[in-house]
């Protein structure tokens, strides 16, 4: 099984249409959260059709929205701040913070740790369990000082089979012209008997 994973959107609409348009061959998605607006998660529920597993970043802001367009996806799973499953018996632990997820991969008790929130790519070894922090979508990181540096949006894909990660660099199309949206975050179309007033 193909894990796709990525983190910090940040309303990043170009770069997570190229990384959608990527993962075509993967099996499920996990977002370690900091996708911002909610209607990034239109697009990520018409991009993939496979499983979606989300938690919640500290610029998640409108969690009734997001959660109420999530209900127009069945494949999206929105997890609050922690998510502990099971891939093909792989034990994985998904939480936004660096400073949380350090600690979690220490305990041994995962064989796989995702995290996001400071930008940058990682996938470290840590005893049996491998901690990824799969970089940002958004394609920048950020100083103390908040000085914003540009950065190659990445995502990662994890293999159960050999327990493997392997960084991937989003393949930008052409530019986009200013003003203009990728036709893939308009909202849901709404049947009459789905609106009630």
């Amino acid at each position: 099984m193909r894990i796709a994973i990525l983190s910090d959107i940040h309303d990043q609409v170009w770069n997570l249409a190229a990384t959608l348009d990527a993962l075509r061959d993967a099996d499920a998605m996990i977002c370690c959260g900091d996708l911002c607006s909610p209607f990034v998660v239109h697009q990520m529920g018409r991009g993939f059709a496979g499983p979606i597993h989300v938690v919640f970043g500290n610029n998640d802001g409108d969690l009734y929205r997001i959660t109420a367009n999530a209900r127009h996806y069945p494949q999206i799973q929105l997890h609050g701040e922690w998510f502990r499953g099971e891939f093909e018996g792989r034990r994985v632990a998904v939480n936004h913070y660096d400073n949380i997820a350090r600690p979690v991969a220490a305990s041994g008790e995962f064989d796989l740790v995702c995290f996001g929130h400071n930008h940058v790519f990682e996938i470290t070894r840590v005893g049996k369990t491998l901690a990824v922090n799969p970089g940002a979508i958004m394609g920048a990181t950020f100083a103390t000082d908040g000085v914003r540096s540009d950065v190659e949006p990445t995502f990662v894909i994890y293999d159960t089979a050999s327990g493997e990660a392997t960084r991937h660099q989003v393949k930008l199309g052409r530019p986009v012209r200013k003003g203009t949206s990728p036709p893939s975050i308009a909202r849901p179309h709404r049947t009459a008997s789905r609106v009630r007033e």
